[in-house]
């Protein structure tokens, strides 16, 4: 039933933007968290095509375990809303199954998770408590943050709240509309071991390959999709949107890796700001000035992103992928 992912869709992203993440002990990104860490030591191997061979195993087991999970499920969704039941069991039904799936989609999105933690980055920059920001920080970095000044921390946070529009949201739902719930719970697991292992170090360089590379092949259409979708929030914003235009075609191919350029230089000429890693890439135009307010508006781009991403891609891309057939468990 054609209901059943279209309302989950909206159900998620209310629950997301009214209550945030379930606590730890009910989130699945969490567990697939604590079940990597447990399994990484056992494929860690002094040879470097060992190693190698076994972040691939440890890559595609994951995955494969989550996907199937996830498919079975989505079976027996479907199979519990064919049955003839009268109408107000049908009904009851129906809504378990949006409930169920747009809880489960919910877990692999994160808007207010991201704004609430960005949030508690600038409270600690507002109080001149630096060494708290900068903890703050390096939970959702790849960077080493404790030399940082306040101008890069604010920096870093912006950043990443342009990257958690790929890996927290559009992303899940991009895969979630041509994959339902296995896709998105794929694309999070696969973005989930990239974070933790897909590290260019010595400890994670070989183990981490696989996965680095699957995330990067994962986001390719994401992240572009992202920085368009993000221009355009800007236009509606009344923003400088032909900046933000500007800068994504001027400066998305400098950083390393070959899609987190493309949200965070969109970002950086929405915002009229300059995005800088040290040693790495400068993004954007001006002075390194930013404030409380920069922070303010790219938590309303990332938003405005989301709400616009579901309006003009999700859900008008799964009416036409179900009368294609393609979406056969819905």
């Amino acid at each position: 039933m054609i209901l059943i992912p279209l309302l989950s869709v909206v159900f998620a992203l209310s629950i997301d933007f009214a209550l945030g993440d379930p606590k730890n002990k009910f989130h699945p990104t969490v567990w697939v968290g604590a079940l990597i860490g447990k399994l990484v030591p056992f494929f860690k191997n002094h040879d470097p095509t060992t190693e190698r061979l076994g972040g691939l195993i440890l890559t595609i087991s994951i995955t494969t375990l989550v996907a199937s999970i996830l498919y079975f499920l989505n079976i027996a969704l479907h199979y519990l809303n064919q049955f003839y039941f009268d109408f107000t069991t049908q009904i009851v039904t129906l809504i378990f199954s949006i409930i169920v799936t747009g809880f489960l989609l919910k877990t692999t999105i994160a808007i207010k998770g991201m704004e609430k933690h960005a949030e508690l980055i600038i409270q600690a920059i507002l109080k001149d408590n630096l060494e708290d920001a900068r903890a703050k920080l390096s939970m959702i970095v790849k960077r080493d943050t404790r030399n940082l000044d306040r101008q890069h921390i604010i920096s870093g946070t912006l950043e990443s709240i342009s990257e958690n529009t790929v890996d927290g949201i559009i992303g899940p739902l991009f895969y979630f509309t041509i994959f339902g719930l296995p896709g998105a719970f794929i694309y999070r697991t696969i973005n989930t071991i990239d974070s933790m292992i897909g590290y260019k170090t010595d400890l994670f360089r070989n183990l981490g390959w696989f996965a680095a590379n699957c995330d990067k092949i994962l986001n390719f259409l994401p992240s572009r999709i992202t920085s368009l979708v993000i221009i355009f929030a800007v236009m509606i914003l009344r923003g400088n949107w032909r900046h933000s235009l500007e800068i994504m075609r001027r400066d998305s191919k400098k950083t390393e890796s070959p899609n987190a350029g493309y949200p965070m230089a969109s970002m950086a000429g929405a915002l009229s700001a300059k995005f800088e890693k040290i040693d790495h890439y400068v993004l954007g135009d001006g002075n390194l000035e930013l404030c409380e307010n920069h922070f303010k508006s790219a938590i309303s781009i990332m938003k405005l992103t989301t709400i616009l991403f579901c309006t003009v891609f999700t859900i008008p891309m799964i009416v036409v992928l179900y009368y294609l057939g393609w979406w056969i468990h819905a």
